[in-house]
């Protein structure tokens, strides 16, 4: 029994620590970064091939770059160069003909607040707006030649008003040398833009050119800074995931790879963009920072140039995809284009084998009850059933050790000044009723990996994201919005942050006091005093966590509660741990 009481506490301290210092640490560690800009240049391997974000000529703003001196609002910085609308299902916004950059992309079908009438999320803002975040492709030419190539200055020419998935927007810039440079940029019903390079060559001489791509942020974004998921740099490169944090490239050390396709981006915790080269080519890979106005970018320059003969046209095409991490979509993305594990893009953690299974479960359960957290309820419970033969055995032997207790707490007060004479007693009583101490434990192991799996689905993907459940709670993803302190909306009073402590984590922390009163209380009396505490600080703790987590908690407890209730009824052991059979 002391085994099992020190898993349990060892899994509760583990929580403490992490969640800890995650808020009392880490938090304020990120927060003072995200607001000190970097005093010296880090950018000194860039590669000249491709252009640099602290070099592309664009105009940006500082780290705070909303309130930056003389920035310009985002309509602003968007009337500064003629436009081509970007007009799709999912997709509003517009390409700049200057540099040919994709630098404007709303989302159609997310929206910033649950009122379906506030903006459309913004995903990508021209250079010199508050927050920069642009796409770019061109060319780079060979170390010591001088051909003159497209820029982010370049003005190209297009006789298209709009792009749609029906009608591809085409450009066409002259350098007066003999190469004209064609582009033509498509993209599909969801969030894939297409880029079609081509290079006529009339110099009558022929020209090696190195294709490259590049997304370019420029502030540091605001984050969730929770340890369970990443947001920042990511990309999969030579068959390997890699997550990059902003503060990583802040220390001054740019990420470089060589791979064989794959692809490169930033994410954040719904939203993504990202690079897609040509899945045959190789590619020099790389994740930069340059610490004037704090720009990150990444970018791709394919090792292997492009050689358009005289008198020839020659191109290739490359993919970006600008959107949302809707997990069906980039599922069909990585099968339709063969793209190395694009699912990645959602931080699916180390249970992936678990947590993407569950979120095609709730997914469906989703779609078939039409509530997302009767759907969470109803995927508990399936859980549970496929858990039972587990949970059974786990509560059967905290069953026999509740109904063992009033026995062991009298060889204690019998052999309390002798350690090895009471554990030999106790072995002997245990042997006697045929008790396992440790027979909870590995059950218990066994469930951590699926709660984790579940609590990961909730909280990084889309599903619950601006999605109702019932009466006050209009977002799942969202903290549950009353608090007790003014009498759940009774008194005209909003208490600040930490005092926000709602209906559903009271109810929650109600479940886990009921809860441990069905198990074996310990016998150790700072152990009763930690176990008493729990519940209040789970309830605190819970409180700023989604209501959709908070309600999967409660009812995973309750159920616990009723099945734990009837294997105790059923061995005849009262909540009070005597015997009902007499």
């Amino acid at each position: 029994m002391s085994d099992q009481k020190n898993l349990v506490i060892a899994i509760v301290l583990c929580f403490l620590i992490i969640f800890g210092f995650q808020y009392f640490v880490e938090g304020p560690q990120i927060e003072q970064a995200q607001q000190q800009a970097a005093t010296t240049s880090t950018d000194g391997d860039t590669p000249s091939q491709i252009p640099s974000a602290a070099v592309d000529g664009a105009s940006a703003p500082s780290v705070q770059g909303a309130t930056a001196q003389g920035a310009l609002t985002r309509a602003q910085s968007l009337q500064k160069a003629d436009r081509v609308k970007i007009n799709t299902p999912t997709l509003h916004g517009s390409v700049s003909l200057t540099g040919a950059r994709l630098d404007d992309l709303t989302l159609i079908d997310y929206r910033e607040t649950v009122d379906p009438t506030s903006p459309e999320i913004k995903l990508l803002s021209p250079a010199g707006s508050p927050h920069p975040y642009y796409a770019e492709f061109g060319w780079s030419a060979a170390p010591g030649t001088a051909t003159k190539l497209p820029n982010a200055q370049t003005i190209w020419s297009t006789d298209n008003t709009e792009l749609t998935p029906q009608k591809p927007l085409k450009l066409t810039w002259d350098n007066g040398e003999g190469l004209i440079f064609h582009r033509t940029i498509s993209v599909d019903d969801n969030y894939m833009f297409s880029i079609d390079q081509m290079i006529e060559n009339n110099t009558g001489a022929p020209v090696t050119l190195y294709p490259y791509g590049l997304i370019s942020r420029h502030g540091t974004p605001e984050t969730t800074d929770f340890y369970i998921l990443h947001e920042g740099p990511l990309g999969v490169l030579n068959e390997t995931l890699e997550e990059i944090d902003y503060s990583d490239l802040e220390e001054g050390k740019s990420e470089n790879y060589s791979s064989v396709g794959g692809w490169l981006g930033i994410t954040d915790k719904f939203w993504l963009t990202a690079l897609i080269p040509n899945q045959e080519t190789s590619i020099k890979a790389r994740f930069s920072y340059a610490p004037q106005g704090a720009r990150y970018q990444t970018d791709f320059l394919n090792q292997d140039g492009i050689n358009v003969p005289a008198g020839e046209t020659v191109g290739l095409t490359n993919r970006l995809f600008a959107g949302a991490k809707v997990v069906s979509v980039l599922d069909t993305y990585e099968q339709e284009y063969n793209i190395d594990r694009f699912d990645l893009a959602i931080d699916w953690g180390w249970f992936y084998f678990l947590t993407k299974p569950i979120y095609y479960a709730l997914e469906f359960l989703n779609s078939w009850i039409g509530n997302l957290g009767l759907a969470i309820m109803a995927l508990t419970v399936i859980i549970k059933i496929i858990l039972l033969p587990l949970a059974h055995k786990s509560y059967v032997s905290m069953s026999k050790m509740k109904r063992l207790q009033p026995e062991m707490v009298k060889l204690r007060e019998r052999f309390g000044d002798d350690k090895q004479k009471l554990n030999q007693e106790m072995m002997a009583l245990y042997k006697r009723e045929k008790a396992n101490p440790a027979a909870g434990c590995l059950p218990i192991m066994l469930q951590i990996p699926i709660f984790f799996a579940l609590y990961k689905v909730l909280f990084v993907t889309l599903l619950m994201r601006h999605q109702p459940f019932y009466g006050y709670i209009k977002d799942l993803a969202a903290p549950d919005p009353t608090t007790i302190f003014n009498l759940f909306g009774l008194i005209p009073w909003d208490p600040p942050q930490f005092l926000m402590i709602g209906f559903l984590p009271l109810l929650m922390g109600l479940s886990m006091y009921l809860q441990q009163k069905l198990n074996p209380q310990p016998a150790d009396p700072v152990q009763a005093k930690i176990f008493l505490f729990m519940p209040i600080f789970f309830t605190y703790l819970l409180a700023s966590f989604p209501a959709g987590l908070v309600i999967y908690w409660t009812w995973n407890n309750i159920l616990s509660m009723a099945q734990q209730w009837l294997i105790m009824k059923r061995m005849g052991v009262s909540v009070s741990g005597t015997s009902d059979k007499s």
